[in-house]
């Protein structure tokens, strides 16, 4: 057992911050009742998937990763989240898209034998990795659950894609998109209060936005800006200024009582 915090970081894949607030009632009561802190935060470019998951790992953004584009497949080559809490001595865990697995268990990722890994070399020991992007949320959220109380790890990342997913089908501004970051907030409302009294530290943020016409990658308010809840926070309430992403990497180290990396070089939030 390692003398680590434990810590569960809830990526919700194309979440917008105006919808988080707007839609997402369990998280938005967490901050209500003074249970929670939320940041909005400006994500990095360019805003794609495959570079923004390296970027809240490493805390560094896709200029300096290398990941600069969705089809830019490669392995890590920086410290980040997964690797220094191993480094401690930590446990590691994700329920979570296959493209994570081929940034931090390697490559080529075989999508018949590496959807399931329980293997104490890799860098993600206990992972079950998704391929298709409409995967149900639901079967997400059991994985993460099972693998919190199976392995009982220091930090595990939890990434479910059905916001992204029903955003680039039918827009950002969608109701189908209005109701799927509902339904992903309901799966929140019956899982993460279950989780804090394992004694987890519950982080949910989103990688990127979306924007009406289903789009993302570049610059416009609705895709650039993303939500940061911390839930059990000691400081609870609502940060007015717009913070940076880079903070993610720093933040969830701090969380579980680790040094960022030496090329981690913005603030943690807490």
């Amino acid at each position: 057992m390692s003398d680590l915090n434990k810590v569960i970081f809830i990526l919700i894949d194309g979440l917008r911050a105006d919808t988080a607030q707007r839609e997402m009632g369990f998280l938005e009561s967490t901050v209500d009742h003074q249970t929670a802190r939320r940041w909005t935060l400006k994500c990095a470019l360019p805003s794609l998937s495959r570079p923004l998951y390296h970027t809240v790992h490493t805390g560094t953004p896709p200029q300096d990763h290398g990941v600069t584009s969705n089809d830019h497949v490669r392995e890590s080559e920086q410290d980040n989240v997964f690797s220094l809490t191993r480094e401690a001595g930590g446990k590691t865990a994700a329920a979570a898209y296959s493209w994570f697995a081929e940034l931090y268990n390697g490559l080529p990722f075989d999508p018949i034998m590496d959807r399931e890994v329980d293997n104490p070399e890799k860098m993600i020991q206990h992972g079950r990795f998704y391929i298709e992007d409409d995967h149900p949320d639901a079967e997400i959220f059991r994985d993460a659950d099972m693998l919190i109380k199976r392995h009982d790890p220091d930090y595990i990342l939890v990434h479910p894609m059905a916001c992204d997913h029903m955003g680039h089908e039918h827009g950002g501004d969608s109701v189908t998109y209005n109701h799927t970051a509902a339904k992903t907030d309901n799966f929140l409302s019956n899982y993460v209060p279950g989780w804090m009294e394992r004694g987890y530290t519950v982080f949910v943020s989103a990688d990127h936005g979306m924007d009406a016409g289903g789009n993302h990658g570049g610059t416009k308010p609705e895709v650039i800006h993303v939500p940061f809840y911390h839930l059990g926070s000691g400081n609870p309430g609502v940060e007015d200024t717009v913070e940076s992403q880079l903070s993610v990497a720093p933040t969830l180290l701090t969380a579980l009582g680790l040094t960022p990396g030496t090329r981690m070089r913005a603030p943690s939030l807490i």
